[in-house]
Protein backbone atom coordinates (compact mmCIF):
# COMPACT_ATOMS: atom_id res chain seq x y z
CA UNK A 1 0.00 0.00 0.00
CA UNK A 2 1.62 3.39 -0.62
CA UNK A 3 1.34 6.78 1.01
CA UNK A 4 -0.17 8.73 -1.45
CA UNK A 5 -2.99 11.39 -0.11
CA UNK A 6 -3.78 13.22 -2.64
CA UNK A 7 -3.88 12.59 -6.92
CA UNK A 8 -3.47 15.86 -8.99
CA UNK A 9 -4.51 15.77 -12.36
CA UNK A 10 -2.92 18.28 -14.94
CA UNK A 11 -5.09 20.11 -17.16
CA UNK A 12 -4.04 18.19 -20.37
CA UNK A 13 -4.63 15.12 -18.44
CA UNK A 14 -8.28 16.56 -17.56
CA UNK A 15 -8.73 17.43 -21.14
CA UNK A 16 -7.92 14.02 -22.43
CA UNK A 17 -9.85 12.74 -20.48
CA UNK A 18 -13.40 14.83 -21.11
CA UNK A 19 -12.87 13.13 -24.56
CA UNK A 20 -12.77 9.24 -23.68
CA UNK A 21 -15.76 7.27 -24.26
CA UNK A 22 -16.95 5.84 -20.65
CA UNK A 23 -15.35 2.75 -21.63
CA UNK A 24 -12.14 3.90 -21.86
CA UNK A 25 -12.66 6.53 -18.79
CA UNK A 26 -13.00 2.80 -16.74
CA UNK A 27 -9.62 1.45 -18.05
CA UNK A 28 -7.88 4.82 -17.26
CA UNK A 29 -9.44 4.64 -13.69
CA UNK A 30 -8.04 1.29 -13.36
CA UNK A 31 -5.04 2.06 -14.22
CA UNK A 32 -4.92 4.92 -12.03
CA UNK A 33 -5.65 3.05 -9.05
CA UNK A 34 -3.05 0.76 -9.66
CA UNK A 35 -0.77 3.42 -9.83
CA UNK A 36 -2.26 4.58 -6.64
CA UNK A 37 -1.81 1.16 -5.10
CA UNK A 38 1.77 -0.11 -6.23
CA UNK A 39 3.68 3.78 -7.03
CA UNK A 40 6.71 2.27 -8.38
CA UNK A 41 5.01 -0.17 -10.81
CA UNK A 42 6.59 2.42 -13.93
CA UNK A 43 9.09 2.57 -15.69
CA UNK A 44 11.54 5.26 -14.39
CA UNK A 45 12.65 7.67 -17.31
CA UNK A 46 15.90 9.47 -17.90
CA UNK A 47 16.92 12.78 -19.64
CA UNK A 48 14.74 15.80 -20.18
CA UNK A 49 12.04 13.69 -18.20
CA UNK A 50 13.98 12.46 -15.09
CA UNK A 51 11.77 11.92 -12.47
CA UNK A 52 8.54 10.85 -14.55
CA UNK A 53 7.46 7.49 -14.75
CA UNK A 54 5.74 5.43 -17.22
CA UNK A 55 3.02 2.72 -16.50
CA UNK A 56 1.75 0.79 -19.91
CA UNK A 57 -1.82 -0.38 -20.21
CA UNK A 58 -4.52 -1.70 -22.81
CA UNK A 59 -8.02 0.16 -23.48
CA UNK A 60 -10.10 -1.83 -25.85
CA UNK A 61 -6.81 -3.72 -27.31
CA UNK A 62 -5.23 -0.49 -27.34
CA UNK A 63 -1.71 -0.02 -25.72
CA UNK A 64 -1.23 3.19 -23.86
CA UNK A 65 1.47 5.06 -21.93
CA UNK A 66 0.62 6.57 -18.61
CA UNK A 67 2.94 9.85 -17.71
CA UNK A 68 2.53 10.29 -13.52
CA UNK A 69 5.19 11.39 -11.26
CA UNK A 70 5.26 10.97 -6.79
CA UNK A 71 6.09 14.16 -4.64
CA UNK A 72 5.65 13.73 -1.39
CA UNK A 73 2.09 12.80 -0.58
CA UNK A 74 0.93 13.77 -4.39
CA UNK A 75 0.19 11.31 -7.24
CA UNK A 76 0.50 14.09 -10.22
CA UNK A 77 -1.12 12.56 -13.16
CA UNK A 78 0.57 14.56 -16.61
CA UNK A 79 -0.80 12.99 -19.56
CA UNK A 80 -2.14 9.35 -21.36
CA UNK A 81 -2.01 8.37 -24.94
CA UNK A 82 -0.76 6.11 -27.52
CA UNK A 83 2.99 6.19 -27.97
CA UNK A 84 3.08 7.94 -31.00
CA UNK A 85 4.38 11.95 -30.19
CA UNK A 86 3.39 11.04 -26.51
CA UNK A 87 6.76 11.52 -25.30
CA UNK A 88 7.33 14.70 -27.02
CA UNK A 89 3.71 15.85 -26.20
CA UNK A 90 5.28 15.32 -22.74
CA UNK A 91 8.60 16.90 -22.93
CA UNK A 92 6.93 19.81 -24.39
CA UNK A 93 4.37 20.44 -21.21
CA UNK A 94 7.01 20.09 -18.49
CA UNK A 95 9.11 22.80 -19.85
CA UNK A 96 6.34 24.37 -19.94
Amino acid sequence: MSNIKEIVQSPVFARQKKKLYKHQIKDLDNAVKYVYNNPTIGDMKKGDLKGVQIYKFNSQNQHLLLAYEVVDSSLFLYSFGSHENFYRELKKYLQH
